[in-house]
């Protein structure tokens, strides 16, 4: 098969994918979780039933898809937001933020049964662990700045900061998140750390093993 027909064979498949997810998620939205079916999601994308069922078996795995594609888009937010500073502490803040900020609007706009329908397949939780290693990662480079306290893991630190900002789903306002981010990083500046503890870490230098967050943990 030439490559250009190749090509838009494969472009026709991925628009096809992307209208059905698009079109589940704006169900779930106006209608609840509960009203989703197969043929909704069909009729809505614009594709026919059995065209449907050949790229997805059921409303889980559309609902699992999206998901999927949800993260990914949030961790390129992320990086983004990353690259945008050079300074360790900012880099660090502005990720922490955007992460806080994300946990809470998705949160808001979703059907509440939508998270506990989804599975954390295998995607998910790699898409888990690289967010861990990215804030991971800045807060090493802060500790290595005298941006973040160096009596603890950075591995440790990044279990921290995630499970304290996932609580942000749980608040009613962003200035509410705003006061959160607040706490979770005066727990990471270095006049945290009481001066017994800085001795310790002296004479233990690396002592502390890192803790990786629980698969289960959603960032979607």
């Amino acid at each position: 098969m030439p490559k250009l027909w190749t090509e838009t064979i494969d472009a026709h498949r991925a628009a096809v994918r992307a209208a059905v997810l698009d079109a589940a998620a704006a169900l779930v939205a106006e209608h609840g979780l509960a009203s989703v079916t197969m043929s909704r999601i069909a009729k809505e994308s614009g594709i026919g039933r059995a065209t449907l069922y050949k790229y997805f078996p059921d409303v889980e795995s559309i609902l699992l898809a999206w998901h999927e594609r949800q993260i990914g888009h949030h961790l390129e937010h992320l990086a983004r937001v990353r690259d945008q500073s050079e300074e360790a502490g900012e880099r660090l803040e502005a990720v922490l933020r955007a992460f806080a900020l994300i946990t809470h609007d998705v949160s808001h706009h979703h059907d509440s049964g939508l998270a506990a329908s989804l599975h954390s397949g295998p995607r998910v939780v790699r898409a888990q662990q690289e967010l861990y290693s990215m804030v991971e990662e800045l807060l090493a480079d802060g500790v290595r700045q005298g941006r973040v306290r160096g009596d603890i893991a950075p591995g440790e630190l990044a279990s921290y900061c995630l499970h304290a900002l996932a609580a942000a789903g749980g608040l009613p306002s962003r200035a509410a998140v705003h006061r959160l981010l607040t706490v979770t990083l005066a727990g990471l500046h270095p006049t945290a750390v009481p001066a017994s503890h800085t001795d310790s870490a002296a004479a233990h230098p690396g002592s502390r093993p890192a803790h990786r967050p629980r698969s289960s943990q959603q960032h979607g």
